[in-house]
């Protein structure tokens, strides 16, 4: 029987994908947990409209990336913590910091798309890189100061 997935399943394919598989498999697992469809005329038009609905949105998506991309190149993000002796921050700075700091000026970035190894504990210059999509990836400087006391 040959049928369509309708979502990603281990070991048999992707969304999307038209697979031959043992009938019984697909009446009594894959069709009634809604994984997949028989494949008929009118569930094929469905599929190439759901891939055109896929493709137009992952464009959006991409678009919109490189916009926010071209915007953070441009942006230094400034934050002021107290330092000791040498430098060396009495905390550190992390990743929910300098989305902060993005925010502050109008500019909004998940925490989990900074690329940052470890947080940063001294003064200093920084290049945070950050993965908005696959193939974009803008570098933000950071600077971090001494605190005024």
């Amino acid at each position: 029987m040959e049928i369509i997935l309708k979502q990603d399943v281990d070991r048999l394919g992707e969304i999307g994908q038209i697979r031959k598989v043992a009938p019984g498999y697909a009446r009594n697992y894959l069709i009634p947990n809604q994984f997949a469809v028989q494949v008929n005329p009118q569930n094929l038009r469905a599929l190439e409209h759901e891939k055109l609905l896929l493709d137009a949105k992952e464009l959006k998506n991409k678009e919109a990336a490189r916009e926010l991309a071209g915007v953070i190149s441009g942006l230094t993000c400034t934050i002021a913590r107290r330092a000791g002796e040498g430098d060396r921050l009495f905390g550190s700075v992390t990743n929910i910091d300098i989305a902060n700091s993005l925010a502050e000026q109008n500019v909004i970035v998940d925490r989990r798309s900074f690329d940052l190894a470890e947080p940063i504990k001294e003064l200093g210059i920084f290049m945070i890189p950050i993965n908005l999509y696959p193939d974009i990836i803008p570098s933000l400087r950071v600077v971090v100061v001494r605190e005024a006391e």
